[in-house]
């Protein structure tokens, strides 16, 4: 029988707050994505997010959703993802957590995808639009099944019942949106007192990161003095998009996070 409330393999919260970084597979070349991983994990940083380029991807920003679209330029796919993600399978340490939408999922098949991010080395994934209520239904045994992590996304106006109920479902971490808004929003409320609080004071089983809006030390400092870590991803795909020595950039960005 599979318990609804198991554990999966923990991304390790204590005592430091941790740093996450995201980027989109395929940018700037398709090639580039097992360098980035090895670099992620080298500067420092607790753990990165990968997102699976998509056609549509209607929760981001214009930053990351320019580099939705040149990674689909570049031929990127899942299948290709997969593949580069088992080149540095034995090299890579800190958790790996795939980001996209349910559609191309679908499509890969969603069982044969759970067992290829089995294969290589995923913890966890985060899709933001898969009800909860799907998950529930056909989804939650099958990610039991290959031991991934799943994380909900809850935002400013997400009733307390609401956020009891999504953390409930997820493990690994729950993932709180800074402000109402697509990611890299400019106008992003980081220091949201009475939402920081509020998420503090509850039960909840699940350490919480923020996302959405952190592009420095001081918002990455501001944002978990309440919260277990910090999600930074459009300043970081801006410097792979913008930079012709975007290594030593990145590199430098993530540093200057960690202090």
């Amino acid at each position: 029988m599979n318990d609804n409330n198991i554990q999966h393999p923990a991304y390790g919260f204590q005592p430091q707050k941790k740093l996450n970084i995201y980027f989109t597979a395929g940018i700037p070349q398709p090639e580039d994505t097992a360098d980035i991983i090895r670099l992620i994990q080298d500067s420092g940083a607790d753990m990165m997010e990968i997102g699976m380029p998509y056609s549509d991807p209607v929760a981001d920003g214009p930053v990351i959703q320019q580099a939705h679209e040149r990674a689909l330029q570049n031929g990127m796919t899942i299948e290709k993802l997969f593949t580069q993600l088992k080149s540095v399978k034995n090299q890579i340490t800190v958790p790996v957590i795939l980001m996209g939408y349910i559609n191309p999922v679908l499509s890969f098949g969603f069982e044969n995808f759970c067992r290829e991010c089995s294969e290589s080395g995923v913890s966890g994934l985060i899709i933001p639009d898969l009800p909860p209520i799907e998950f529930e239904k056909k989804y939650r045994d099958v990610l039991n099944k290959y031991q991934l992590n799943f994380t909900f996304l809850v935002t400013p106006e997400t009733s307390d019942e609401r956020i009891m109920y999504l953390d409930s479902l997820s493990s690994g971490f729950l993932y709180a949106v800074s402000s109402s808004s697509t990611t890299g929003n400019e106008h992003a409320v980081l220091k949201n007192e009475s939402y920081l609080s509020r998420l503090a004071a509850l039960p909840l089983k699940n350490p919480v990161m923020i996302g959405f809006g952190i592009k420095s030390r001081e918002d990455f400092e501001n944002v978990t003095e309440k919260a277990d870590g910090g999600i930074i991803g459009t300043a970081f795909v801006n410097v792979l998009l913008q930079h012709e020595d975007w290594k030593n950039k990145a590199a430098d960005f993530i540093r200057s996070i960690n202090g």
